[in-house]
């Protein structure tokens, strides 16, 4: 019997980029320089041009930067990152091409386990704990359950792409995304959950974990676009 795994955490490295403040001012620039616009380090007067495009909404310079970055998730967290359509490209490792790996997302101690109220009007609370003793032994049994049947199907040699189907949705899964900083903004406005954000954001907690981690990178590359998306209410340009 093969041994399964189980995490409570996702991976987010960030694999290579071309993403810095100056790329969007450069990029703004050309409209009314053309030509003698040039390439130099971030200075203030960037950090006030950066925030009058965020405020007003003038989105397309943004567009001149690329992050690509590596995510190991489960796979009902993939299938909402997918969504994301506009200005993302992905691709993710395929059950009909390897045999999937034995790790499960199981939620940590504390995950909120009760949903209270109506669709559209709820919030989450923590539940209590024989419903998280539960929801730990069912998932721990089910997953075990599910990867040995997964097995057996491979060793009689049914391929991978139907032996597949016997798995559950928290079975971890992994992709690559690149986007660029208007993309990112956008995601992040939708998946991360702020005070200071003008429109609110209910996102399930395992993206928001996710988002969390890719926002991190994105103000290390972008303190400048990042400081501005936040002044601005994270509303994405």
């Amino acid at each position: 019997m093969t041994d399964v795994t189980f995490r409570s955490d996702m991976t987010v490295d960030l694999i290579k980029h071309a993403a810095e403040d100056t790329d969007v001012t450069f990029a703004a620039r050309v409209s009314t320089l053309g030509g003698e616009v040039r390439f130099n380090e971030a200075t203030e007067r960037d950090a006030g041009l950066i925030n009058y495009l965020m405020r007003d909404r003038h989105g397309s310079p943004f567009e001149h930067t690329s992050m690509t970055f590596y995510i190991e998730a489960p796979i009902f967290v993939a299938r909402e990152f997918f969504r994301h359509r506009v200005g993302f490209s992905y691709n993710e490792e395929s059950g009909r091409y390897k045999e999937l790996e034995p790790n499960f997302y199981l939620p940590a101690d504390g995950r909120p386990l009760r949903q209270v109220g109506k669709p559209g009007a709820y919030s989450y609370e923590l539940g209590t704990y024989k419903q998280f003793m539960t929801v730990s032994g069912d998932l721990r049994r089910v997953s075990s359950e599910a990867y040995g049947a997964y097995k057996r199907l491979l060793d009689l040699e049914v391929a991978r792409e139907v032996a597949r189907m016997v798995l559950p949705v928290n079975i971890y899964t992994s992709f690559y995304a690149t986007c660029n900083a208007r993309s990112l903004m956008n995601f992040l406005s939708l998946r991360t959950k702020r005070d200071n954000a003008k429109v609110p954001s209910f996102p399930q907690l395992e993206i928001q974990m996710v988002a969390d981690q890719m926002e991190e990178h994105f103000r290390a590359l972008m303190p400048l676009t990042a400081a501005a998306f936040d002044k601005n209410g994270r509303v994405a340009p």
